[in-house]
């Protein structure tokens, strides 16, 4: 079913406001669910707004909390997130260490008791729209196996690098499984099988059903060495964060427990380094005109598809499945 953007951002300001979400708050978090949309990752687009209404219905989460930091270094920020929305207290972070980079030309943000942030890309990109590089991570629940393992021991653990580029700021977000767990709860939504070597079902056998995926685990993306930079994410947000080991992590995909995940943001000014953002953006604009090996397949730079499928969306509107649309409109006339 095809809705337009701004329908879909209304509706899901108002629903979060219904909750007590104040309308600043609730217009971030939607647009983070949009913006996923959008950008055809509709795993951590508006599929995830039930459970975060339902989160926020049993006071799992705050939609008035903004997060509380204390500086334990000079450019080290400890965030307790309050249980608030992760988007409100993510960017309340970035706000908090932009006011001491003049001074100190890097600052960390470690976050901890926020619920999930969504597409990492967001925060990313804001951050380079400022003229500034940008780092963030993020933790979950066991979904993932270890390289040679077949049991969930790792969180997806995506990360994302944001750097200023003339218009286009160059972003990078990835999860370091092989696939996000939204995007397998997607193809279930869909009934779509999942495509071979993503996940193994409880017992430990490949599989391409959603839904034994869901209970089994998914694979690291490269084998050993994504295994190996999910793993290093794992240890640097828990060590920085003091948030839980992904064994222990709950919150990110029920609406029982707390979110005790950790999420991670380091700015960079990038005014202060020796590069520019125009020689950047030349560089990049070199690898986009150079030979492909399909002439009919242009060599890309990652976000030219997120930003050809937004203005795509704009226009045509965005795609939900029927059951995720039927549940919003139910949740609309409640």
């Amino acid at each position: 079913m095809k809705m337009q953007p701004a329908r879909l951002r209304d509706l899901t300001t108002d629903l979060l406001q219904r909750r007590g979400t104040p309308s600043e708050n609730a217009s971030l978090q939607a647009d983070l669910l949009l913006e996923a949309e959008l950008r055809g990752l509709p795993s951590h687009g508006l599929q995830r707004l039930p459970l975060l209404l339902s989160r926020l219905d049993k006071g799992l989460a705050d939609g008035r909390a903004r997060g509380t930091g204390t500086w334990r270094r000079q450019a080290f920020l400890s965030v307790d997130g309050e249980r608030g929305l992760g988007p409100v207290v993510m960017m309340n972070a970035m706000q908090s260490l932009r006011s001491v980079l003049a001074e100190t030309g890097i600052a960390i943000a470690a976050i901890r008791n926020a619920n999930h942030i969504g597409m990492l890309a967001f925060y990313a990109e804001a951050a380079a729209r400022y003229g500034l590089i940008g780092i963030v991570m993020s933790t979950s629940e066991a979904l993932v196996h270890p390289f040679g393992g077949t049991k969930a021991m790792l969180g997806t653990n995506p990360f994302a690098i944001g750097i200023p580029s003339g218009d286009r700021p160059f972003g990078l977000d990835l999860a370091t499984s092989i696939v996000s767990m939204g995007k397998i709860n997607n193809h279930a939504m869909r009934g779509i099988p999942i495509p071979h070597g993503w996940a193994v079902d409880g017992e430990g056998r490949p599989t391409i059903d959603p839904q034994a995926a869901k209970t089994g685990a998914i694979a690291p993306f490269g084998g050993a060495k994504g295994y190996g930079i999910g793993l290093a994410i794992e240890l640097l947000v828990a060590a920085l964060a003091g948030s839980d080991l992904a064994p222990d992590v709950h919150g990110t995909l029920d609406d029982i427990h707390a979110a005790n995940k950790g999420d991670l943001l380091v700015l960079i000014d990038a005014a202060a380094g020796a590069g520019s953002a125009r020689s950047l953006a030349m560089y990049l604009d070199r690898l986009r005109r150079s030979l492909p090996l399909d002439p009919g397949s242009p060599v890309t730079v990652p976000g030219d598809g997120a930003r050809a499928r937004r203005a795509a969306a704009m226009e045509a509107g965005i795609d939900l499945p029927q059951p995720l649309f039927e549940h919003l409109m139910a949740l609309e006339a409640a």
